[in-house]
């Protein structure tokens, strides 16, 4: 078994000095408009110490980013003025950072069933195949379809999602599976020397039921099957990250089923915990193993892209990592999320994601629920968003560009 470890190490304000330390390691649906023990040895964490400036990654190292739901609605999938169906506008304030980094993880909310399905939106949702080309193009390389919409269009559309991602292989692709034994390959992608293993579950589909004949289809929770993939998983990586599609929607306190499955994923020695499906941002903390070392856990990093409608839900997270490999030893350096938003105008057009720290008030007063004050969201602004981030994610919260 690797041996991990807990480093000390910012590369940001002090006001994240309390989460940047080196720490290692069921809702609705409706997205409108057990005693483990643990397989990895004992670590420990060492005093914090404080970096003015962001430290470049060595080359045993490694940078990951993890956004939260790119949910598309069908006022974002219309035809450009030329058109054409390009998605890369949506994205291009956002893309630098995630170029930036070594590992680029996108929760998919939305599947590629084909045109001939019909591209549609809320209940059932189908979107283009060019929003995943616009996701490659800014820069995702994993990409999770393990989630409440996974099976909209049906087995075929899974099927045809998975089609689509066959397409390019540089992308690894989770939560879907087109058998047990596709299902029990480690998806594992390797940088800078590092194997870093995922794994990808959902609390359910919808009501839509995964075909009981091909329960591989997708990723759902269950313990038994969770524990027996992580302990397989965790003998091909030197660092292994969950993503989970859970809690409740809209509530920006994770709820007591989340808790005690990230205890449970803590217990099993993952190392990093990603979390998503309630559309706004929820707090992000560090959990005891069993074996003396930590788990991170974002318990959601809300929406990525949408076109939904309140403000809270307009505000997401970028979860920034930075991890060192020395031997057999991994340590997180720093960790921190970067809020995002979604701006669009009051035609639903020009939708983008920007970081927050770019978001200007001259861009808010353009937005959607601040001209139309009668919708009821007019208290739309940069100081608004801050404040949310803040009252969040506390001292998790990145105010600035953490890449060097």
């Amino acid at each position: 078994m690797k041996q991990t470890a807990i480093r000390a190490g910012s590369a940001l304000p002090l006001l994240l000095l309390t989460l940047l330390f080196a720490v290692l390691t069921t809702g609705s649906g409706r997205d409108e408009t057990p005693s483990v023990h643990a397989s990895a040895p004992a670590v420990t964490e060492p005093a914090l110490t404080e970096v003015a400036e962001p430290v470049s990654v060595p080359s045993n190292g490694f940078t990951l980013i993890a956004v939260g739901d790119n949910l598309y609605h069908d006022v974002l999938y219309r035809p450009n003025a030329e058109g054409r169906r390009d998605f890369t506008p949506y994205y291009a304030p956002i893309k630098p950072l995630v170029r930036a980094a070594d590992i680029a993880f996108v929760n998919q909310e939305t599947v590629f069933a084909g045109e001939a399905a019909g591209f549609s939106s809320y209940p059932h949702f189908n979107t283009p195949f060019e929003a995943g080309l616009a996701l490659i193009d800014a820069g995702f390389n994993v990409v999770s379809h393990a989630n409440n919409h996974a099976m909209d269009k049906g087995e075929s559309g899974v099927v045809s999602t998975m089609n689509h991602w066959d397409r390019h292989p540089e992308i690894t692709v989770l939560g879907i599976h087109r058998s047990q034994a596709a299902r029990d390959k480690p998806a594992v992608v390797e940088t800078n020397g590092v194997k870093v293993g995922f794994l990808s579950y959902t609390y359910g589909t919808n009501g839509l039921p995964v075909p009981a004949q091909r329960p591989y289809l997708v990723s759902l929770i269950d313990t038994a099957v969770m524990e027996r993939e992580i302990r397989t998983l965790r003998t091909h990586c030197d660092f292994l990250v969950v993503s989970m599609h859970w809690g409740t929607e809209y509530e920006h306190k994770p709820n007591a089923t989340q808790k005690e499955l990230a205890a449970f994923l803590a217990n099993l020695g993952v190392d990093l915990v990603i979390g998503h499906h309630p559309h706004v941002l929820q707090p992000m903390e560090s959990l005891p193993r069993s074996d003396g070392g930590r788990t991170l856990v974002v318990y959601s990093l809300g929406n990525f892209l949408s076109a939904q409608r309140d403000n809270n839900r307009l505000l997401g997270g970028l979860l920034y990592l930075q991890a060192r490999k020395t031997g057999d030893t991994i340590s997180i350096e720093t960790a921190g999320i970067v809020p995002v938003v979604t701006h669009y105008d009051s035609a639903f057009g020009n939708f983008a994601v920007h970081p927050l720290y770019d978001y200007t008030e001259e861009l808010a007063s353009k937005h959607r629920n601040r001209v139309n004050a009668n919708l009821g969201f007019s208290e739309i602004g940069v100081d608004y968003f801050q404040n949310l981030a803040g009252s969040v994610l506390g001292d998790a919260l990145l105010s600035r560009n953490p890449f060097p």
